[in-house]
């Protein structure tokens, strides 16, 4: 084993052990008056997680530097490391087994109310999905999208928002990370183009 994965095994074991969780619901700064209108109507019963899937701000003892994206599927949590030995803490829902994208990758692109275009595997998995979804709280997509790539390769794997809140912390989608859209907007806003995103 090299020392990449050995560290990624100690920060799965850490982190199962943090002690300090501040609950901190995301800030609204960070809202568009677009985003602030589009979730007013949001076509879907809006529900927070349990309390254990909800914003934190957490102790962080891996060995990621400030500014990586960790998702730990296993627990179905997001973290994004801070300074100081802590790191915002995210539910988030993660892919069935077998669908969910597994390693590292950066951020390739990012998009505010992306649209969503299902590829032939979905839509060979799942009857009735349509062609293409435009942008709104309608789309399963959500309110924002990082793209994940492996170098210059799009993974087709993505962090998104989600117009299923009331599945944060389970694993039934079909590969990607969903966050609330309240959440993804708040790590959006956080996350430059090319941040490191690690996926345990």
């Amino acid at each position: 084993m090299n020392l990449r994965g050995a560290g990624i095994i100690l920060f799965a074991l850490l982190v199962g052990a943090c002690t300090s969780v501040e609950r901190e619901p995301a800030p609204t700064a960070s809202l568009t008056p677009r985003d602030k209108q589009l979730l007013a109507n949001a076509p879907y019963q809006k529900v927070l997680p349990p309390d254990i899937y909800q914003r934190s701000i957490v102790d962080y003892a891996g060995a990621e530097k400030p500014g990586t994206i960790v998702v730990d599927t296993e627990k179905k949590y997001l973290y994004f490391v801070q300074d100081n030995g802590k790191a915002i803490r995210y539910g988030v829902t993660v892919g069935e087994e077998g669908l969910a994208f597994k390693g590292e990758a950066k951020v390739g692109r990012k998009a505010e109310w992306p649209t969503w275009t299902p590829t032939p595997e979905i839509k060979q998995r799942l009857a009735g999905i349509p062609n293409f979804v435009g942008p709104g709280p309608h789309n399963p997509m959500g309110a924002r999208a990082l793209y994940l790539y492996q170098g210059n390769k799009d993974t087709l794997f993505r962090i998104h928002g989600t117009n299923q809140p009331e599945y944060i912390g389970q694993a039934i989608s079909s590969g990607c990370i969903r966050m609330l859209n309240e959440d993804v907007i708040d790590l959006y806003s956080r996350v430059p183009q090319g941040t490191e995103v690690v996926v345990l």
